[in-house]
């Protein structure tokens, strides 16, 4: 998400502060229950009202909203706690949608728009949801094909939107469209419209997956559906550039997310060869199975400076074509590393590496998503390199 203007300077303190309200918000009222959430296929809405409570879900919005304003070094606390001790994708990336949908509210939208959906969302009340990806699209967003046509003071929309997080129960949803001619191409003609999730037109189809299994993850359709011109986000045209803005708020959260289940991972697999004995001895007694552990913690640390140096560049103004350029190659390198300890936390759990119920089990299934979503790897090297000039 955007870092507002009146984002307050994040001390050790407060960093420290909310890292421990985090870690006890997810060892309580998330860890213990993950297991039945991914049987269900959804966890409780109460859950949002519960995290609002914290203040969780208004952290880095404006005050006048029922926000905190935060930098993005006091915001990282958040995304690495509660994915490090809450153990779930899942309920992070549908408890969190918000942070991926209402930016270009907040950015774009009128007084009236922002005042409206952005308080009740902050206060757990309702949820909202960015509706980006089509069938057959994937990360070519220069040729969406979802179309919305200006009648009245209104909006009629039609097309379709795949892989939505939150899209089953969204009551926002921040949708790219494009205006205009049906048939035109590139990035031109999109624009960002706000539906409401009970616009009658619109069809939604819950999506089966490898992991994030207690997100609800959506197929959504749009029948003539109207939307009031109010809605709409900024100008018409101008939805490619505030997707791409959008875009780096959300790699970042990403990259510390994928730090947070790294560590996850680890405590596991250390926990575990510390206490399980092989051959006489504990596994953690043997060199190879240290070296694993040593190999785990390499990674984290150097994902973990990194997040913190692309964060104090962001709050210091540094948010250039280079800054772009480290949140890309940040989100890849934070996504192997999760990806690393989670093979190597299964191999050290052995046969309980296998089996349903384990955090390493989970966060393995949950690798992918968190390589592809947001930007598959290569579209961040990519864009990396003509940010980099190369």
């Amino acid at each position: 998400m955007t870092v507002t203007s009146d984002a307050i300077t994040a001390s050790e303190e407060d960093r420290t502060a909310l890292a421990d309200t985090v870690t006890r918000f997810a060892r309580t009222e998330i860890a213990p229950h993950v297991d039945a959430w991914d049987a269900a296929g959804e966890f409780p809405r109460s859950l949002y009202r519960r995290a609002a409570d914290l203040g969780l879900l208004g952290l880095g919005y404006p005050e006048q909203y029922g926000g905190t304003p935060a930098s993005y070094q006091l915001r990282l606390p958040l995304w690495r706690a509660l994915s490090r001790h809450g153990a779930s994708g899942g309920v992070l990336a549908s408890l969190l949608s918000h942070n991926i949908g209402l930016p270009p509210v907040l950015a774009h939208g009128s007084d009236a728009v922002r005042s409206e959906v952005i308080p009740p969302v902050l206060a757990g009340e309702q949820i909202a949801a960015l509706a980006i990806s089509e069938p057959g699209g994937g990360s070519d967003v220069a040729q969406l094909k979802t179309t919305a046509r200006r009648e009245g003071d209104e909006y009629i929309v039609n097309g379709e939107k795949v892989f939505i997080t939150s899209g089953m129960r969204a009551d926002w949803i921040t949708v790219a469209v494009r205006i205009g001619d049906a048939g035109s191409k590139g990035s031109g003609g999109i624009s960002m419209l706000l539906i409401p999730g009970h616009s009658a037109g619109l069809s939604r189809s819950k999506l089966d997956k490898m992991g994030w299994l207690c997100s609800d993850t959506a197929h959504l359709r749009f029948d003539n559906v109207r939307v009031p011109a109010r809605y709409l986000l900024g100008e018409e045209g101008a939805g490619f550039r505030i997707i791409m803005a959008n875009f780096n708020g959300e790699r970042f959260g990403l990259a510390a997310s994928a730090l947070g289940f790294a560590e996850a991972c680890y405590d596991e697999a250390l926990a575990w060869a510390r206490q399980r004995k092989t051959f006489g001895a504990a596994l953690v007694e043997h060199q190879v199975i240290r070296h694993k552990l040593v190999d785990m913690q390499m990674r984290i640390q150097s994902t973990a400076a990194w997040c913190e140096s692309v964060a104090a560049q962001a709050d210091a103004g540094r948010t250039g074509p280079e800054w772009v350029a480290q949140v890309c190659l940040l989100k890849n390198h934070a996504t192997q590393t999760m990806q690393f300890c989670a093979d190597q936390a299964v191999q050290i759990l052995g046969g309980m590496g296998f089996m349903r119920g384990t955090v390493s089990e989970r966060i393995y299934r949950e690798v992918k998503v968190m390589m592809i979503g947001g930007g598959a790897e290569e579209i961040m090297k990519d864009l990396a390199a003509r940010q980099l000039g190369i």
